[in-house]
């Protein structure tokens, strides 16, 4: 079994909050350059167990990024994440938002399942990068007037 890629960051806001932006807010920060598309229409995550993660272009495509596994607001979500390969070949995530007070979250990543792929150390390491690069725009958005 290969070692989970693990990330950890805090947030000027409460748990609730922190939770909202990354699910039903997800369009308003995910970098568009990190999607299949380069500029999608719409990014949604549909906020069930069972939920589709996708995106959809201007002209009414959509490329499945992974569906949620597990939802438990404001809490945790889980989500299978295939984003740019074959759903046969998705990894696991969970995404844990744990209150540290009223104003201040701790939201912690689990990025697991890379035995899955034939060159898991390879797109395990790009993946650590890209989730800094997705991470920073999540953080930039909640901390701005408009994101809060």
């Amino acid at each position: 079994m290969s070692t989970p890629l693990q990330l950890a960051f805090a947030v000027d806001c409460g748990a609730d909050h922190a939770f909202t932006v990354w699910t039903t807010q997800i369009a308003t920060w995910w970098p568009p350059d990190h999607t299949m598309s380069g500029n999608p229409d719409a990014i949604v995550l549909e906020p069930r167990v069972g939920g589709r993660i996708y995106e959809r272009t201007r002209d009414g495509a959509e490329h499945d990024w992974g569906a949620v596994t597990a939802w438990d607001p404001p809490r945790s979500l889980s989500f299978t994440w295939h984003l740019g390969r074959s759903a046969s070949d998705s990894t696991e995530v969970v995404v844990r938002f744990v209150a540290r007070d009223a104003e201040r979250t701790s939201v912690e990543i689990e990025h697991r399942g890379w035995e899955r792929l034939a060159v898991a150390d390879d797109v395990r390491e790009r993946t650590r990068e890209n989730w800094g690069y997705v991470v920073g725009h999540f953080i930039e958005h909640i901390s701005t007037p408009g994101g809060r």
